[in-house]
This record gives C-alpha cells, sequence and structure tokens, in this order.
C-alpha cells in the first residue's frame, strides 16, 4: 500500500543558504517499530499505509514522494556557552511540510537519518535507547500540556552502531514541530554580518508564527517579546515538573517555544536544584535550578543577532532589546508562581507560600512529584504521607502547612483540582532505563509500551499500576543521560 504525503516547501523556497540538500541514508532493513497513529490521523496521513515496508522507507528517508525536498538545515550556537558558526543538522534530514486538515503547517524531520555535510565528525545515527526516549518523554510532556515537538514514529534500520555501551541496534525517529527555527537559525547569519538575509529570516518566521507582526515597523523587537514570552512559559512549565532539558544551548531554543531535543533529559525525583543527568554537564551549567538564568541568557543571545534590525542605532537598539530581556524576566516570574499556584489548587499565586515551599524541601530529599499528590491528604489533617517525604520533618513543615490551609481556605481551592493538576505518572527515570534496556538488549518492547501508556494519560490512577508513581529506591544508583550520538 503507497503512502499518499503531500509536503510543501515553504523552508527550502524561502532561505536559500540556510540548508544543504541532502538524501537519507540506504539501510538494510528499515522496519516501522513504533507508529503514533493518533498523530498521523490528527497531520491526515493513513496510519496504515505508513506501517508498511513503503512507509519504513519514507520514514527513514529513502523513497520519498516528489514532493519531497529533504536538506539538512544549518545554524550556529552556543554550546555549553561556547559560539560555534557553524552546527546544522549533522544527522538529521527535514523531509518537508505537512499541512494538516486545520490549515496548520508542520515540519516532519528525521533523526538518525545519516551523515550530512554538518556532520562534524560524528556517524549520523542514532541508537534504538535514545529515539525510544524520545519518542516517550516527547509524547508524555505533550500530555502533560508542555509545547513540544512530536514523536510520528520509531523505526529501526537493520543496522548496529557503535556507542559507549558496545553495539546497539540502530534507529530513526520521525518527529514534527511547528518548526524547527532556532535562535541558532538566527545566529548563523548574524555571524556572517548578513543583514539581508538575517531580514529574510525573521520575515520567514513572523509569517509562520507569528503573522501579525508582518509589516509592523518595530517587528525585530516584538518578535524578540513573542520569543521570550513563549520561553518564559515553557521553561516555568518545565520547572514545575522538575524537568532537566540537560542541553539548553542555543540551536536547542527555537523560537516556536516548543521544547526540542530530548538527548540527556530526565525528570528530577528529589528536589536538589543543583540536579544534573547529562553525561557531558560537568559543571552543572545546565542543571534543573540554573534553567530560568539560561532562558535570559539564550534570549540575549537571539537580541544579539537581531540588534541591527531592532534599530540602527546600536546603542538604542542595546537599550531596547535590554527593556525586553529584563520583561522577560518579569514574565517567567509570573509563569513560575502561575505554575506553582495551579499545583497547589490556589486561584492566585501567594509568592511567599510559594517561596517557603521550596525553602521547605531544601536537604530533605522530597520526591517532587510525590510531594504535590500527597496535599489533597494532608490539607484534611492526614499529614503522614507528605511528612514521611521529609528526611527531617518538622516544625517548619508544620508551620507550612497551617499557612496552605489558611490561603487555600481563603481562596475557596478545590482538592479536586489538586489532582488535575498534578501527575500521577511521570517517565521516573528507573522506569525509563528499565524499559530502554528490555528494548534495546532483548527486543522486549512490552516494558517500554506499558510506561508510554502510563505516561500518556498521566492524571489517571490505575489500579495495579501503583509502582509508576513511586520513586527509585533510595540506594538506587544515580541515572546517568547521554545525547546518543
Amino acid at each position: 500500500m503507497a503512502v499518499a504525503i503531500r509536503f510543501e516547501n515553504s523552508y527550502a523556497e524561502e532561505l536559500q543558504g540556510l540548508y544543504v540538500p541532502w538524501q537519507g541514508q540506504e539501510w538494510p532493513d528499515p522496519q516501522v517499530l513504533l507508529l503514533n497513529t493518533a498523530l498521523a490521523e490528527r497531520l491526515g496521513l493513513d496510519a496504515q499505509a505508513m506501517q508498511g515496508a513503503i512507509g519504513a522507507r519514507l520514514l527513514t528517508g529513502q523513497a520519498l514522494p516528489d514532493s519531497a525536498r529533504p536538506l539538512a538545515q544549518a545554524y550556529a550556537g552556543h554550546q555549553f556557552g561556547g559560539f560555534s558558526p557553524q552546527l546544522g543538522d549533522g544527522r538529521a534530514l527535514l523531509l518537508g511540510e505537512i499541512v494538516d486538515p486545520q490549515g496548520r503547517r508542520h515540519d516532519l524531520h528525521l533523526k538518525g537519518s545519516g551523515r550530512t555535510p554538518f556532520a562534524r565528525g560524528g556517524d549520523g545515527r542514532a541508537v534504538l535507547g535514545p529515539v525510544l526516549r524520545e519518542y516517550l518523554i516527547s509524547e508524555a510532556m505533550h500530555a502533560l500540556g508542555v509545547p513540544t515537538t512530536r514523536a510520528l514514529a520509531v523505526c529501526t534500520t537493520g543496522d548496529r552502531v557503535l556507542r559507549q555501551n558496545g553495539l546497539e541496534p540502530g534507529a530513526v525517529l520521525a518527529r514534527t514541530a511547528s518548526s524547527h527555527l532556532r535562535v541558532g537559525t538566527f545566529q548563523f547569519f548574524a555571524a556572517r554580518g548578513d543583514r539581508d538575509k538575517l531580514r529574510l529570516l525573521l520575515d520567514y518566521a513572523i509569517a509562520r508564527h507569528d503573522p501579525d507582526l508582518t509589516g509592523v515597523s518595530d517587528a525585530a523587537l516584538r518578535f524578540l517579546e513573542r520569543v521570550g514570552a513563549r520561553q518564559a512559559r515553557l521553561i516555568a512549565q518545565w520547572m514545575g515538573l522538575g524537568f532537566v532539558h540537560g542541553v539548553m544551548n542555543t540551536d536547542n531554543m527555537t523560537i516556536s517555544g516548543e521544547t526540542i531535543d530530548y538527548g540527556p533529559c530526565a525528570f528530577m525525583d528529589r528536589y536538589d536544584p543543583a540536579t544534573v543527568f547529562s553525561s557531558i554537564d560537568h559543571q552543572g551549567r545546565y542543571a534543573y535550578g540554573n534553567q530560568p538564568a539560561i532562558l535570559l541568557w539564550n534570549l540575549a543571545r537571539l537580541a544579539e543577532a537581531l540588534l541591527g534590525l531592532i534599530d540602527a542605532d546600536e546603542e538604542r537598539a542595546i537599550a531596547r532589546a535590554s527593556d525586553v530581556i529584563e520583561a522577560t524576566r518579569a514574565q517567567y516570574r509570573a509563569a513560575w508562581l502561575g505554575v506553582f499556584a495551579a499545583k497547589l489548587g490556589l486561584q492566585e499565586p501567594d509568592a511567599a507560600l510559594i517561596e517557603g515551599m521550596h525553602a521547605l524541601w531544601v536537604g530533605q530529599g522530597v520526591d517532587f512529584t510525590s510531594f504535590f499528590r500527597a496535599l489533597p491528604d494532608a490539607l484534611q489533617g492526614r499529614d503522614t504521607a507528605l511528612a514521611a517525604l521529609f528526611t527531617e520533618p518538622g516544625q517548619a513543615l508544620q508551620d507550612w502547612l497551617a499557612a496552605y490551609r489558611a490561603v487555600f481556605a481563603a481562596q475557596r481551592g478545590d482538592v479536586a483540582h489538586l489532582h488535575r493538576a498534578n501527575p500521577q505518572y511521570l517517565p521516573r527515570n528507573h522506569l525509563v532505563e528499565e524499559a530502554l534496556s528490555a528494548a534495546s538488549d532483548t527486543g522486549d518492547m512490552a516494558p517500554f509500551l506499558t510506561l508510554l501508556e502510563r505516561v500518556q494519560n498521566p492524571f489517571e490512577t490505575v489500579t495495579g499500576a501503583e509502582r509508576y508513581a513511586l520513586p527509585a529506591p533510595q540506594d538506587a544508583p544515580q541515572i546517568v543521560t547521554f545525547c546518543g550520538t
């Protein structure tokens, strides 16, 4: 059965100089291991046809329809603070854009489709474990209401790839996004001093993401404001879930405000602002507690790229951009308070209560997710389960609970809302590792599929699924995550 996909190619047609036309590598035996049928149907695709042999070849970058114009995107970026003027998709391809039945445009992008001219010494491949990780966690984020790229499919390639743990099954991830434009995309032209192409890129980004800014006289500044606002909301949502992205380089910060590139990411179990999972983040630059500051740092890099378009007078441009960054700082603060107010079931944020809660957790080994799930009982005076989460529960906890009960009553909070606002199931690290190991080592997908079902329904309590809501044992080893390259 053939797969009918009609691609549009606005990126290829309008942004010459920001990509290299390229083809995916040939694979010995591509197979569709996992297809997101709900997403496929939302895109207007034939899910049944996509699961066959032709679908596998399409989803690994081969046997493409005539409308596809596969390309490797170019971008620059600050990686762990150091600037590289040319990065780009070293192992990825943009096949084109799909316009869904509602008229929304989505990139269809492959990860692990083979070496490109931007590979920088890499082999251009991906392995099954990290590809499944991105599928699982991006679907969890979507179910939690966090803006994100989506995983459409995982395909195995039939080859074996050498990584830190030896030979692993090769795989390709097919994912969608409202676009793959990044801060680093703007840095690419800015680093070359090409103002005309930078203006062209800005116009394209505005037309795609902020069309109401088209033709506005100060469009560059307004665009910077929009990106800052989107990212402020996004990072606040991350913080409310204990999510650690792990590699917040400027080439991993989208201008759409979607989470992208789930490489060494993980969810924090026990609260610690210094939490890091990535094997390469030796200095803790992208630790949980540093993410808001990195948001502003990355936004400043976008502002630098746009300065010449914000104002012809550099000093005035810097001043105007600095005002936007400070406004974004305030927006993040408001979003962060709003996220935690919702998690506490409050109608309005209470900064003292929320900040006091975070102070209460410090050094106590509190499981972040379990704390909020224990609040309904604690509100009604049954605080044994909540106290058990603390290494040393004491008067400070009782004082905070008394203040919380008073604020909750004054705001006429809804206990039922607490269950709707706080997930029962997240991709907890020990469960993720267990599922990925079973899939990669023995081909057993059952643990992964069960975990996927739980995280796609994060607020629904399932009898018999208690282990999926529990943190790792106290003596469990610290999880270390890898990018998969």
